[in-house]
């Protein structure tokens, strides 16, 4: 049963909800609307299996940007 994110027309807001199928009319949880719009999502990024660990923050990439979108400027190890 996936989470999908939508935006509500009602009330402006992205919510996500639980679809149980695709026949199903989600309504908005903040204020019962079903004018919802969906929206797409990033899917998570798969888990790294072979030993080696997630990327992490280097001092001299502190306060850097990667340039990729949404970056934080963080030192992503990219």
């Amino acid at each position: 049963m996936p989470l999908y994110e939508f935006a509500c027309d009602g009330c402006d807001q992205t919510v996500e909800v639980l679809v149980r199928s695709p026949s199903e009319q989600p309504t908005c949880p903040t204020c019962g609307d079903d004018k919802l719009t969906k929206l797409l999502s990033v899917p998570a990024a798969p888990a790294i299996r072979s030993g080696g660990g997630l990327p992490v923050a280097r001092a001299e990439a502190m306060g850097q940007s990667c340039g990729a979108p949404r970056c934080c400027g963080g030192g992503c190890d990219f």
